[in-house]
């Protein structure tokens, strides 16, 4: 897996408190976007199933059906979170990968998303929705920003109220 988005935002949290935003509470801020939906009912709600190092992503559509979208590969707290990406539509043997590295900066932490494997996934699957490999990649890494920010206007929301360096946070 080589063709890869990268994405980086800052968030108001220390580290330990931005991978808890991302892992444990997921569900809260992830948004659908039209062009990037798992499926045709859209996102679900995601979730770490069971949180730690052995689990899973998976989401949960409003039917009640549920997805796998991929197992954990790595579960760092404060530092890393590795797990697969497959969406419904996916072979068997096709999947993506996102690597999520949470790093210090005084008192933000920048937050890195890395979604990479899209050179094996073929420009005519849907997902890929016939954009060339460049075009796919420039308009994925706007949706990464988009969930990005849906996660940081909620940790700043809640950095305003006081509770910046909570753990955990007081979704």
């Amino acid at each position: 897996m080589t063709a890869a988005v990268i994405v980086a935002i800052r968030v108001p949290v220390s580290p330990d408190a931005a991978f808890a935003a991302f892992t444990r509470d997921i569900g809260r801020w992830w948004k659908s976007h039209p062009l990037f939906a798992l499926s045709r009912q859209g996102d679900g709600v995601l979730r770490f199933d069971p949180e730690g190092p052995h689990g899973r992503l998976v989401t949960r559509f409003d039917d009640g059906k549920e997805w796998e979208i991929g197992a954990v590969r790595h579960w760092l707290p404060g530092e890393r979170l590795a797990f697969g990406w497959r969406l419904p539509s996916f072979k068997p043997d096709q999947a993506t990968e996102v690597d999520v590295r949470f790093e210090a900066l005084g008192a933000e932490t920048r937050v890195t998303v890395e979604h990479r494997g899209w050179d094996a996934i073929p420009q005519k699957h849907v997902a890929r929705h016939g954009f060339e490999l460049m075009l796919f990649q420039r308009r994925l890494s706007e949706h990464w920003r988009g969930v990005l920010k849906a996660m940081s206007e909620r940790l700043e929301r809640f950095a305003l109220m006081g509770w910046m360096q909570a753990i955990p946070l007081p979704f």
